[in-house]
């Protein structure tokens, strides 16, 4: 009885909040993660590039296009509900580009609690935390954004470096000690943001940080 009842309840939902493809909203299996037609422009290999700091940062997009969009409808439009589909390709790039490094922990790049109580999500806590459950590897906030900035999208590049300089801090430096993290954000710019959370995990006293986004500004 117990099993037809959960089974019902997964039939109303799948009903009631049927799933979508994050890049161009058609409606795809519960299973999928993408629509065929955009998963046929997803790029192959992993981008690869570097936060301040020199610390590696995989991610399977460039931010353009249909990728672009669908961060922007993630980020900003209230579809927070999307975070799984978006998180297993940044989960291939992962298992691409750090094969052989087993992490003992995710985490994320932390939001103000002023932008989060706007927001209503940390759309980093959500791609990292289904990132870990795919992964099978623990997750846990190991950093608080104390000090509210402007958003590192709305100025210049010259200017970001400065910008979150000592805004963020660790949260429990026992927790991070001698451990292998993997920190995740949506997109990686000039890599200021990421350089900056990496450089504090390393402070406090832990083994290695490596870093993973959805999408990464390619330079010109």
């Amino acid at each position: 009885m117990t099993d037809f009842i959960d089974k019902l309840k997964e039939n109303v939902k799948d009903i009631l909040f049927p799933v979508r493809c994050p890049y161009c909203e058609t409606l795809i299996h519960k299973t999928e993660y993408a629509c065929e037609s955009c998963k046929k422009q997803f790029p192959s290999p992993a981008i690869i590039k570097h936060a301040v700091g020199g610390y590696k940062c995989t991610s399977p997009f460039p931010y353009d296009g249909i990728f672009k969009n669908a961060v922007k409808k993630f980020k900003f439009g209230n579809k927070g509900g999307y975070a799984k589909q978006l998180a297993f390709p940044i989960v291939q790039s992962i298992l691409e580009s750090y094969q052989g490094v087993n992490f003992d922990l995710i985490t994320c790049v932390p939001m103000h609690k002023n932008r989060l109580i706007e927001r209503g999500y940390n759309q980093a806590e959500l791609l990292a935390k289904e990132c870990a459950k795919i992964m099978n590897i623990p997750y846990f906030d190991t950093l608080e954004k104390f000090r509210e900035n402007r958003e590192q999208h709305s100025i210049k590049a010259s200017e970001r470096a400065k910008n979150v300089k000592g805004v963020y801090r660790i949260i429990d430096k026992e927790l991070v000690r001698d451990k292998k993290i993997l920190i995740i954000d949506d997109i990686i710019t000039t890599g200021n943001t990421l350089g900056e959370c990496s450089g504090m995990l390393i402070k406090s006293g832990c083994n290695s940080v490596d870093c993973a986004v959805l999408c990464a500004v390619i330079m010109n």
